[in-house]
């Protein structure tokens, strides 16, 4: 994984249960990865929907490339996510069950130069679920205040 880029979903840890988590590569067009290296790429309102046995990332912002012309990408278009076909049969199983769903989680560029998106299979957290991750980061920051000292 590449250092230099790192666009993450920082609300997917809490808002979900993170129960597997899986590396695919995206379909994009020349400008959408020339932006994604330049960092202006958001996946905080993503989700992954199947679409005639493909799974897509939806809602997945990439900004239009600055010195792209009429070739310009759209912002917000549905883009191919590319999985084996163990995986995909695996995930379409489970977001047929009830109560999962599929978020990216992070986006980040390869060794060999291309986008890779880490995508969870999730489940919805309850609100007592998400009260008790706010008391378990809050402890955490306690411990290394404390541990400063």
């Amino acid at each position: 994984m590449s250092g230099d880029l790192n666009i993450r979903n920082k609300k997917a840890y809490f808002e979900y249960h993170i129960l597997e988590e899986f590396v695919a590569g995206i379909k994009l067009l020349g400008t959408e990865i020339k932006s994604i290296r330049e960092g202006k790429a958001n996946i905080n309102d993503a989700f992954c929907a199947f679409l005639n046995e493909q799974l897509y990332v939806r809602n997945m912002h990439i900004a239009e490339y600055s010195h792209g012309s009429f070739y310009n990408h759209e912002a917000k278009r549905d883009r191919v996510l590319l999985l084996n076909k163990k995986e995909l049969n695996r995930l379409k199983a489970k977001t047929e069950e009830k109560g999962f769903t599929i978020i990216p989680l992070k986006m980040f560029v390869s060794d060999r130069g291309y986008a890779k998106l880490l995508i969870g299979l999730a489940q919805g957290k309850k609100l007592y679920d998400k009260r008790e991750s706010l008391k378990e980061r809050d402890a955490k920051i306690e411990l290394q205040r404390v541990m400063k000292r």
